[in-house]
C-alpha cells in the first residue's frame, strides 16, 4: 500500500531506515527528498530513450524496453549498494509520480523480504507539500532581519549567532550566492526547487515560539527567488543593523571576495554593466586598481561608491523598523565574537 504524507514535517520524520529515489540522476540533482539516496532504475540516457520510444513509436514497446532496463538496473542495486542489508531493513521508495519505476522496484524488494513501501504520488507529492508551505500558506514565525552596509560581516555573524542559540536561516548559504553584484560562488547555485527543499527542511527544525534571524536581502539571491511565505515575513520584520568603519569593511570584503578579486578578467567583466549606472570614469578607476593589484583600495571604492549608495536608496524606500543598531570598530574574529555576544543577548530579550 502506498503512503501519502500530509505535510513536509510528516514526510521528513518518516521513520524508515532509508529513503530511495529511483529517478534518473538528472532528476535527483535538481531536487530530492532530504536524506534520500539515488539508485536510479533508469539513468539519464535510458529515461530519454524510453520516453522517445513512447512518443514516437509505441507506448507498449516503451514499457517493454523500460521494464527490462528497470529490472536489470534494480538487480545491480540489490547485488551492489543494498547487498549488506538484513531482513529487517525498511526502505521508502519514490519516483516521479509513484508509478512504474518505484512500483516495480518496491515490488522486487518486497519479494526478497524487505519491508519496502512506496510514496503515493512520488516526488510530486513532496513537491506539492513544499509548494503549499512556501507559496500558499503563511509561516508561524516572527522574522528579524540582520541589516547593514555591504562588508559588515553579516554572513559571518550568522553561524556565530546560531552557536549562541539564536534561530538562524542562512539564505545566502542555502542559495550559494553572496547576494550582490560580485556574489557568485564556485559551483553555481542550486535549482530553485532544491533551494526550496532546503528551506522547508530548515523551517521544520525551528521553534515558532522564538524569533528567526535572516540576513536582509532583496527578493532574489542571484537567480533564485525567496519564496512568498518567507518574503512576506521578511517584509514586515524588524531589523537589527550592524555598522562598521569603511576601512574595516574594505578589509573584510578583500578576504570574503578573494575568489573573484583574484581573477582580474572575470572581475572586470562583472563590473562592466555598472558603466551605465556609475559612469565610465569610476569603472575605469576600478579597472586601473585591478591592474595594479590594489585590492583594498578597490574594495573601499566599491563599498563607498556603489554598495553604500544602493543600500541607502533601498533603506529610504523601505523605511524599516530598526530595533537596534550595533556598532563595531573592527571585523576581525575577536570583534565578531564580541559583536555576536551583544546581538544574541538582545535577541534573547525579544518576546513573541
Amino acid at each position: 500500500m502506498a503512503l501519502l504524507f500530509s505535510s513536509p514535517s510528516e514526510m521528513l520524520s518518516h521513520g524508515f531506515d532509508t529513503v530511495i529515489d529511483v529517478r534518473s540522476p538528472a532528476e535527483f540533482a535538481e531536487d530530492h527528498v532530504p536524506g534520500a539516496i539515488n539508485l536510479p532504475v533508469l539513468d539519464n540516457e535510458e529515461r530519454a530513450r524510453v520516453g522517445t520510444i513512447y512518443k514516437q513509436q509505441s507506448p507498449f514497446l516503451a514499457r517493454k524496453i523500460g521494464a527490462a532496463l528497470v529490472f536489470r538496473n534494480a538487480s545491480a542495486h540489490i547485488e551492489g549498494p543494498l547487498a549488506h542489508h538484513d531482513g529487517g531493513w525498511r526502505p521508502l521508495i519514490y519516483c516521479w509520480r509513484g508509478g512504474q519505476r518505484s512500483g516495480s522496484f518496491t515490488w522486487m524488494l518486497q519479494q526478497i523480504g524487505w519491508r519496502a513501501e512506496v510514496v503515493e504520488g512520488g516526488y510530486r507529492s513532496w513537491r506539492r507539500l513544499v509548494t503549499r508551505a512556501l507559496y500558499d500558506e503563511s509561516l508561524p514565525f516572527r522574522f528579524l532581519q540582520l541589516g547593514g552596509y555591504t562588508g559588515t560581516a553579516k554572513t559571518a555573524l550568522l553561524p556565530r549567532l546560531a552557536a549562541r542559540g539564536v534561530q538562524v536561516i542562512d539564505l545566502e548559504g542555502l542559495a550559494r550566492h553572496r547576494g550582490s553584484l560580485l556574489g557568485g560562488m564556485p559551483g553555481g547555485q542550486p535549482a530553485q526547487k532544491g533551494f526550496e527543499t532546503q528551506l522547508v527542511q530548515q523551517l521544520d527544525a525551528l521553534d515558532p515560539a522564538r524569533p528567526v534571524l535572516v540576513e536582509a536581502e532583496s527578493s532574489k539571491i542571484g537567480q533564485l527567488l525567496i519564496p512568498p511565505s518567507i518574503w512576506e515575513g521578511m517584509k514586515t520584520a524588524q531589523w537589527i543593523e550592524v555598522g562598521a568603519p569603511l576601512e574595516a569593511r574594505a578589509a573584510y570584503l578583500d578576504a570574503a571576495y578573494d575568489d573573484i578579486l583574484s581573477d582580474g578578467a572575470r572581475l572586470k567583466a562583472q563590473l562592466t554593466p555598472l558603466r551605465y549606472h556609475r559612469g565610465h570614469a569610476l569603472i575605469d578607476s576600478w579597472e586601473a586598481m585591478i591592474d595594479a593589484g590594489e585590492r583594498l583600495a578597490l574594495c573601499r571604492s566599491l563599498a563607498a561608491d556603489h554598495y553604500d549608495p544602493a543600500y541607502e536608496k533601498s533603506m529610504s524606500a523601505m523605511t524599516p523598523d530598526v530595533l537596534e543598531r550595533f556598532e563595531t570598530p573592527a571585523l576581525d574574529d575577536a570583534a565578531l565574537e564580541a559583536l555576536a555576544d551583544r546581538i544574541a543577548a538582545r535577541i534573547q530579550t525579544i518576546s513573541m
